[in-house]
């Protein structure tokens, strides 16, 4: 049964409260909007803007709706929040020690009573939970909300959270993250890429090379969040596992990011920046892949290339041992696969779940309901699965839906500034603000300025995707790369690390872009 006793009760709760509140008709028991729109239509600015420097706009825009300007510093407080969040988890586990260290020192001296619990540090664990990057989002949403309420009062405030800001990406994210996780799509798409890795005799560099070249293409068709998924934790089981550099585990993770966010080009249905303006625009499969495609995979293929060159000896240098294995390992290992080998049928459950998810991706009701016959199906065949960890995606989902609700209140003064530019700085800028914003909101905001030509909708397009990999925040798989890989940093992610690793090949899919 689907709400098995076997799943915890929260979980089976929040699932049939999601698959439920889904299926609802909104209307039968949502309050009617409350009068006066918020956040305000582009238009209704429009009225006295003519003439108007970008400033003189911007101004003019905070002036007529004061919490504009709260509501964007609250979201630069979020993003200089994710800076620091490395700095924070170091204090949390700072004071964690310093706290058991004591708690060693007082049982030393009187040993603990039957029954007795250890206290914790209030401090660390209020510290460690500051410094989850996944959380940032969401706990900037509280003085969001005070500030909403304080201005425009409780009822423009839940209709705002309730029903103008769309959740479906972040509960598809979670969906999607779950099932790529599973332990059947996981052999397959590692018995896929080790066919290619093979080509490099099986090395830790081939296998780099080749999940950094054919996961994020795998992306355009079972979708950017689950390739992400499955090249992540594909690079932590063939990659990171042989402990590379500090500076090689940054590089690859700027690469992934960047890869995965333009590798999704190649169709007009995978990438979340695309899905916001291929109906709108009315791109379709055909001018995705003339128009973008193409360069995209001649990007990626000379980003991995120039970094395969930066770091080909430490690449080389990974390799495992080449002592020749005894007969007794070679029996256990024969053992161990064929233990481990999954029945086709199995997987093709699995991949029919992914598919299914993939063409609902717009309506959660429906794979939140796909979603629950798939844990059902994970839990018959127990003995062929791993347990789905959910922990992780819920946390990004999370993150996105914190995003989302911030994003949602930025477009007073994205819109404006590029609408302002001509196509080269459109491209330059659409990448720079996609560094502080999801990108599907950067292509969103766009596709509502009026007046866009062809070359600006390729310009605004190609920067938004470009700079996906600059930030965790600029790519709505971002975070489920970094939730997976964050362990193999010592204190987290750091922002600026990143940021630094993904420079290089952010500059080569900009000019692949631009040039090609």
């Amino acid at each position: 049964m689907i709400f098995s006793p076997r799943l915890p009760s929260p979980l089976r709760f929040v699932l049939w409260l999601l698959l439920v509140g889904n299926a609802t008709p909104v209307v039968s028991f949502a309050a009617a909007a409350p009068a006066g729109e918020f956040p305000r239509s582009l238009e209704s600015y429009a009225a006295g803007e003519q003439g108007m420097s970008l400033g003189e706009i911007l101004l003019s825009r905070v002036r007529a709706e004061p919490i504009n300007a709260v509501a964007t510093l609250l979201f630069l407080g979020a993003i200089l929040h994710t800076f620091a969040a490395p700095k924070l988890m170091h204090l949390a586990h700072h004071y964690k020690e310093q706290h058991e260290a004591r708690l060693r020192a007082r049982r030393a001296k009187e040993p603990a009573r039957p029954g007795e619990k250890e206290s914790v540090s209030f401090r660390a664990e209020i510290l460690h939970f500051l410094g989850e990057i996944e959380a940032i989002f969401g706990i900037w949403v509280i003085p969001l909300m005070i500030s909403l309420v304080a201005t425009k009062g409780w009822e423009v405030t839940q209709h705002y959270l309730s029903h103008q800001v769309n959740y479906t990406e972040p509960l598809f994210v979670v969906v999607i993250m779950a099932i790529a996780a599973s332990r059947p799509i996981l052999r397959l798409a590692e018995a896929l890429m080790g066919r290619v890795a093979a080509l490099g005799r099986g090395t830790p560099g081939a296998w780099w090379l080749t999940i950094l070249t054919v996961g994020p293409v795998l992306g355009s068709f079972i979708t950017e969040p689950a390739a992400m998924t499955i090249s992540a934790l594909l690079l932590l089981e063939n990659f990171y596992r042989f402990n590379p550099s500090l500076k090689l585990r940054y590089a690859t993770l700027g690469l992934l990011f960047v890869n995965i966010s333009v590798g999704g080009t190649l169709t007009h249905f995978a990438a979340p920046p695309v899905l916001m303006v291929a109906g709108r625009w009315g791109w379709g499969l055909e001018h995705m892949l003339t128009n973008f495609g193409w360069k995209a995979a001649v990007g990626i293929i000379m980003a991995n290339a120039v970094y395969y060159l930066l770091f080909r000896r430490e690449l080389a240098a990974l390799a495992p041992s080449g002592a020749a294995p005894s007969e007794e390992d070679v029996a256990e290992a024969h053992w161990a696969v064929r233990q481990d080998r999954i029945p086709p049928w199995i997987t093709a459950v699995h991949v029919l779940a992914l598919a299914w998810t993939v063409l609902t991706a717009h309506y959660s009701a429906l794979f939140i309901g796909g979603f629950l016959i798939f844990l059902a199906f994970v839990q018959a065949t127990a003995h062929h699965q791993n347990p789905i960890a959910l922990r992780g995606p819920i946390l990004v989902g999370f993150f996105l839906a914190g995003l989302v609700v911030h994003g949602g209140l930025q477009q007073w003064w994205i819109a404006p500034v590029l609408g302002s530019l001509s196509p080269v700085p459109l491209m330059l800028g659409a990448t720079v603000l996609t560094a502080f914003n999801d990108n599907a909101a950067i292509t969103y905001l766009a596709s509502l300025v009026p007046g866009f030509t062809d070359e600006m909708k390729y310009a605004v397009m190609a920067g938004a995707v470009t700079g996906g990999g600059l930030t965790v925040i600029a790519n709505a798989p971002n975070p489920a790369g970094q939730s997976i890989l964050g362990s193999c940093f010592q204190g987290g992610v750091n922002a600026m690390h990143l940021l630094f690793a993904a420079l290089l090949p952010t500059v080569i899919m900009g000019l692949a872009f631009m040039l090609l």
